[in-house]
């Protein structure tokens, strides 16, 4: 929400500065995002009359203009302006002087082969509006020399977050309201006359769908002249980010903007018939203000007549019936809608505006008179017209709503104990009414639809009161060790997280959304994609299925942005939808290595890219450290079609259970995330991790060296080239757990001296005696263990 200084000063009565107001608003809970001065930049720009304007010699379109600043020294400047001429009072930009809409610093130069000393600003230059025509034209009495900054005063522009749950705040009163509260001036009461009718209104208004629309009130003024709005309404609406359209648009505009009240002007002309707030007929369409034609269902409330609909009511009005400058008679609609039935719509239909975030926050009831009164009197003043007798059809939804309230509550929930009295002059000033000793009874003002219990009125006391004032006071501490509050699963990340950042990567936070193309990438039909009804963007349209997509999506940024070498990772939750509809997130752990795995140079040779094997590293150190048997896991493929087939495989504990997939990305999927050159990836499922038997699993056992040294020896084996070297492993640390402590493949030969269809892996075992050195019958037996458990793979030692 933005508004100016000047605009909040015509609600409140206050010498405060900007600093100051907006220091309050933050301590009031309706945080700064910002305050903006435009005369700020307009400092080097000077108020200069033009004396004479000739003909440019070179260009037909252009003027040479003899221009003064004051001093007594005319200054030579090109202008191509078609309302330049002498006489006229306009801005000069000085050599040195930055113009605001572009960023450019202007210079002494020539244009056309004539000198020019600087540049008359038109308004869009100067970034105060959109108009372009011509220079500015400022009064005759406009003094020279001057800065045009100080020519136009100050006037800040406040930019405040609005939460959803403070709709009075969706006005520049209800903001006054707030800081006359704080004790930051006194807040003006609403000035407006009630315009009385001259004639019976002569269109019929009612509301046939009192659920969505219980009251619509409205009135008809005849004989209005529409046109440009005058200048302070026009520097209202500009200053709250809002493009002047036409009086009677802008009016409408502004009593929203200023007291938080939707409303809409009809064109009387455009309207055949009743003018009724009712149920769509499914099917119907309404071509809005925005341009587009939106399909209604029977769901949703809308403006019609006996021909059309002409509103999505409370959200956009209809291109055919809104005011033009031709426009001479106008129906005013000032409504109450309800809540859900504005939201669901505005869902359905993708479908922002202004009101419909009012209106769906929650306006005011009890303001539909006001409302109308302030409208009507608006129009008549800017641009005349004899207003008819008001219509009310349906009746607002005001019933009274009454808190108990224990003042003492403010110290037992806020922590500092307000006294009674100021306790009651925050709630007064708040608009609250306040009656009874003891426990009080609190009257929610109409525009308070947030407050409903006792809590809430603490909240207000004590924001308005000082949340500064609130004392630290630290929880209390038990004596001793405290015991530790980490779950184990919490425990476990921050393992994993710890020994990730300490293998090179960095951690990456994506989001849990992801565009509909990426997230169905990597679906598959036990986990299809959940698809959000109601996302923040049409790329953040589909809850994750995997933790990768954002990963490679995250590479493919920094790829694009010259990084030659990416090693992220992240531990967060996949989202799961299984065949029977039922959902559930799992924590998971993913780690993407793209680029080079080293550069270049005179050490290292070529610069190497990743491959399949630096993730397989890391997926065994990362299951190692959530305390996997690594040395009982299965590598197998199928790790899906995301993945390179040959590249990629599986570590599964058992057949069934896939702890983790790693290897190279298939290209199919690079060119899905647009990625060039291969890339490595991991994932660990930890869901999937196998229970601790105890509760200290993670605690280090105690350090005992062995007492004698160990033993190594070598074994070649001939096998089926098909069969995987982990097996052979595997098989090989069982032959006698007892004694094998270790077991690793260090050759794989294919060549002469292999038959055909076979290869020769070479694993170094090692040994590890307990009691007693070896003697060779022990090492013997060991031997032909090593050697029977390769024959059952089909291995045969190789002589």
């Amino acid at each position: 929400m933005k508004f100016a200084l000047s605009w909040l000063k015509q609600h409140l009565e206050t010498q405060a500065d900007a600093a100051t107001i907006a220091r309050a608003l933050t301590a009031l809970g309706l945080e700064i995002e910002g305050v903006s001065d435009a005369s700020a930049a307009l400092g080097a720009f000077r108020v200069a009359r033009v004396l004479t304007a000739e003909r440019h010699p070179q260009a037909d379109k252009l003027q040479v203009l003899s221009v003064d600043i004051g001093d007594g020294t005319p200054l030579q400047v090109v202008c191509g302006a078609p309302n330049a001429r002498a006489g006229l009072i306009g801005v000069l930009g000085l050599p040195g002087a930055v113009v605001p809409a572009n960023g450019m610093e202007l210079r002494k130069s020539a244009i056309r082969g004539v000198e020019s000393n600087g540049m008359m600003c038109s308004t869009r230059e100067l970034g105060l509006g959109d108009e372009h025509d011509g220079i500015i034209e400022l009064p005759a009495d406009a003094p020279l020399g001057i800065s045009f900054a100080h020519y136009l005063g100050s006037d800040p522009v406040f930019d405040v977050a609005i939460t959803p749950n403070r709709p009075d705040c969706m006005g520049v009163y209800g903001i006054a309201r707030d800081l006359a509260a704080a004790g930051i001036g006194t807040l003006r009461p609403i000035a407006v006359d009630h315009v009385p009718g001259s004639y019976p209104c002569p269109i019929d208004v009612r509301t046939d769908d009192p659920e969505g629309c219980p009251a619509f009130y409205g009135r008809v003024i005849r004989g209005v002249r529409n046109g440009p709005s005058p200048q302070w309404l026009a520097d209202a609406l500009k200053s709250a980010g809002q493009r002047p359209i036409s009086a009677l648009v802008d009016i409408t505009n502004y009593v929203m903007l200023a007291y938080g009240r939707p409303a809409h002007a009809y064109d009387l002309a455009k309207l055949r018939g009743a003018v009724v707030a009712r149920k769509a007929v499914a099917g119907e369409t309404v071509h809005t203000l925005n341009g587009r034609e939106y399909t209604l269902d029977a769901t949703m409330t809308v403006i019609a007549d006996d021909v059309m609909v002409h509103d999505v009511a409370g959200i956009m009005g209809g291109e055919h019936s809104g005011c033009s400058d031709a426009t001479t008679d106008v129906l005013l609609e000032v409504a109450y809608f309800d809540r859900q039935a504005i939201s669901r719509t505005g869902q359905a239909l993708a479908l922002t505006s202004d009101a419909r975030s009012r209106f769906e926050r929650g306006v005011d009831p009890g303001f539909l008179d006001t409302g109308l009164d302030l409208l009507t009197a608006l129009i008549c003043q800017i641009c005349g017209g004899e207003p008819s007798h008001v219509v009310r059809a349906g009746e607002p939804p005001l019933a009274d709503k009454l808190v108990a309230y224990d003042p003492a509550l403010a110290a037992r929930l806020g922590g500092i104990d307000v006294p009674q009295a100021e306790q009651r002059r925050i709630l007064d000033a708040l608009g609250f009414g306040v009656s009874g000793e003891g426990l009080w009874r609190v009257a929610v003002p109409g525009w308070r639809c947030d407050i409903d219990a006792a809590p809430d009125i603490v909240e207000e006391v004590i924001r308005v009161h000082g949340l500064d004032a609130v004392p630290s006071t630290p929880l209390p501490r038990a004596p001793g060790v405290a015991k530790p509050t980490a779950t184990p699963a919490q425990t476990l990340e921050r393992r994993l997280r710890r020994l990730a950042a300490a293998r090179g990567s960095h951690e990456a936070v994506t989001w849990s959304f992801l565009p509909w193309l990426q997230a169905n990438h990597f679906a598959d039909l036990d986990n299809p994609v959940w698809h959000l009804a109601n996302p923040i963007s049409k790329d953040l349209e589909a809850m994750r299925p995997s933790l990768l997509p954002g990963l490679l999506m995250a590479v493919q940024r920094n790829l694009d942005r010259g990084a030659t070498s990416i090693r992220l990772f992240e531990i967060g939750r996949r989202y799961l939808r299984g065949a029977d509809g039922a959902s559930a997130e799992a924590p998971s752990l993913a780690v993407v290595l793209a680029g080079e795995r080293h550069p270049r140079g005179w050490a290292q040779g070529k610069a190497a890219p990743f491959d399949a094997f630096d993730a397989k590293a890391e997926a065994l150190a990362l299951l190692a450290e959530a305390g996997a048997p690594v040395d009982n896991l299965m590598v197998m493929g199928e790790a899906g079609a995301q993945f390179h087939p040959g590249q990629s495989a599986t570590l599964r504990l058992g057949p069934k259970t896939v702890l983790a997939r790693f290897g190279m990305v298939h290209p199919a999927t690079l060119k899905a995330f647009d990625l060039a050159g291969p890339v490595a990836v991991v994932e660990l499922f930890l869901d999937r991790l196998p229970a601790k038997k105890t509760a200290g699993s993670f605690a280090r056992a105690a350090y005992a060296p062995p007492p004698l040294q160990a033993v190594t020896r070598d074994f070649a084996f001939l096998l089926p080239i098909d069969r995987p070297a982990g097996d052979l492993v595997r098989a090989v640390r069982g032959a006698d757990k007892a004694n094998i402590v270790a077991a690793r493949v260090f050759d794989d030969f294919r060549g002469a001296g292999v038959p055909e269809g076979q290869r020769s892996l070479a694993i170094e075992i090692t040994l590890q005696p307990v009691d007693k050195s070896y003697d060779e019958a022990a090492l013997k037996a060991i031997a032909e263990r090593v050697v029977a458990a390769a024959a059952k793979l089909g291995g045969t030692l190789r002589g």
